[in-house]
């Protein structure tokens, strides 16, 4: 959101003692957000948590682990440099007349009226993230409003209706409609707290300030970029990493769900909220910034596309076209799709354990969940029909053992740990997996 202060880094380290620090119940009334991992008292113990192991996690803007490894960039990897592009001329990530980006000035009052005729998306469920800001912080935004201090800019996603999706500034803009118009978000109303200058004010509501105030309030200028329709979806979602550079970045899933609408958006909750998937991930993936629905959406991705057959050099908007496809889809085949997941979690559950989609080699720590481990083994289970899955548990330790070997596997290692949207490390993670359940199950 550019709204705060945070960031993803990697540490090092077991992480079983916080994927086992919490369980949350089946279904919708899981723990949501940071309720099951440590309190802020116990944050100490993290360095000794990370001090130790082999594989880097995911940071969330809280300080606290995600559950998931830390994907490696690409370092050492062989290849051909790319080549310079002529001195007069930009063409790579894409042209520059691609970008139709309008800048408006416009009042608060005018956003919080695009609010309540629903013309802004805040993307459904952001509640779940509007909550990244404290009330202090909120009010600290009201206060700079009242003082007349400028806010940063907003960045907006045009569709064919003239409708805003909100990419950068959902917290400010969530602040803002909390303190003038809670009705237009379906929050409690803010009371401020916490100023710095109008200490005064603690206390006040909207409907306390002075008619003055709320006027000076409602005609705050402030600066709208829009990313207007027709703007090619990969140079839009480029242009959203790009920009994305502020206090609280957003997560690439958090991208994708405030630029694909549609049922999918609900089927990724509702799958990364399943109780399948918490028992096959052991409750240990964070629902805070969405990276329970991007693994969901991984497993979607490559069940609607063959792993084989993939040749995209963009593996993020691999993704964004899966939403689309999974849009596209009808109820029925929607439906078809969650019950292949919920076979997979739980067939990975009955052959791995609580080691499922880790880097396990035999040993009783666990290591963090492996996004990459995960979407192979599950769309290759996926892939088998229940006789071959039933095969596959009564053979669990023929499966253990092959898999023991492939996790001791140089080549395999790298396809899951280092660049893994790279269209060869994709084909040789998914056919190893292919491999070793097949030879197991004939």
């Amino acid at each position: 959101m550019g709204d705060g202060g945070g960031a993803v880094r990697g540490r090092r380290g077991e992480m079983t003692g916080l994927e086992d620090s919490g369980r949350r119940p089946a279904g919708r009334e899981r723990a949501v957000g940071n309720d099951r991992y440590l309190a802020p008292d116990q944050w100490a113990s993290l360095d000794d948590l990370f001090s130790t192991g082999e594989s880097p996690v995911e940071i969330g803007a809280n300080g606290r682990s995600t559950g998931v490894e830390l994907e490696q960039p690409l370092d050492e990897e062989p290849g051909e440099p790319a080549p310079a592009p002529p001195s007069d001329e930009i063409s790579a990530p894409f042209r520059p007349e691609n970008i139709k980006i309008e800048t408006q000035a416009t009042t608060v009052d005018l956003l919080l009226s695009r609010l309540r005729e629903q013309m802004i998306d805040l993307a459904p469920d952001f509640q779940r993230r509007a909550g990244i800001w404290t009330d202090v912080q909120q009010s600290r935004l009201v206060e700079s409003l009242l003082l007349r201090i400028p806010i940063s800019s907003f960045h907006m996603a045009q569709d064919e209706d003239d409708n805003w999706a909100v990419v950068d500034g959902i917290q400010r803009l969530t602040a803002i409609a909390r303190f003038m118009a809670p009705d237009a978000v379906g929050m409690t109303p803010l009371t401020l707290r916490g100023l710095d200058y109008l200490r005064d004010f603690h206390g006040k509501g909207y409907a306390d300030l002075t008619g003055r105030l709320k006027i000076r309030l409602r005609e705050t200028q402030l600066v709208v970029h829009i990313i207007q329709q027709g703007t090619p979806e990969a140079v839009k979602y480029n242009v959203f990493s790009r920009i994305n550079t502020g206090g609280l970045p957003l997560k690439p899933q958090e991208i994708r769900h405030a630029m694909v609408k549609g049922p999918a958006r609900e089927l990724l909750a509702d799958l990364a909220e399943d109780a399948a998937f918490g028992e096959a991930t052991g409750w240990s993936v964070s629902n805070e910034r969405m990276a329970d629905r991007e693994m969901v959406l991984r497993f979607l991705a490559f069940r609607l596309a063959e792993p084989a057959e993939y040749t995209k050099r963009d593996f993020d908007q691999f993704l964004v076209d899966a939403m689309h496809g999974v849009n596209r889809l009808t109820p029925e085949q929607r439906e078809a799709l969650a019950r292949d997941f919920r076979a997979a979690m739980r067939y990975a559950t009955a052959l791995f354990g609580d080691h499922a989609f880790r880097k396990w080699r035999g040993g009783k720590g666990r290591s963090p969940i492996n996004k990459a481990l995960f979407e192979t083994v599950a769309v290759n289970l996926a892939h088998l029909t229940d006789q071959e899955r039933d095969r596959l548990v009564a053979s669990r330790d023929d499966v253990l053992r092959a898999f023991f070997a492939l996790m001791a596997d140089w080549d395999f290692d790298r396809s899951i740990s280092v660049a893994t949207g790279d269209p060869k490390k994709v084909r040789t993670r998914f056919e190893e997996m292919r491999k070793l359940f097949q030879g197991v199950v004939q």
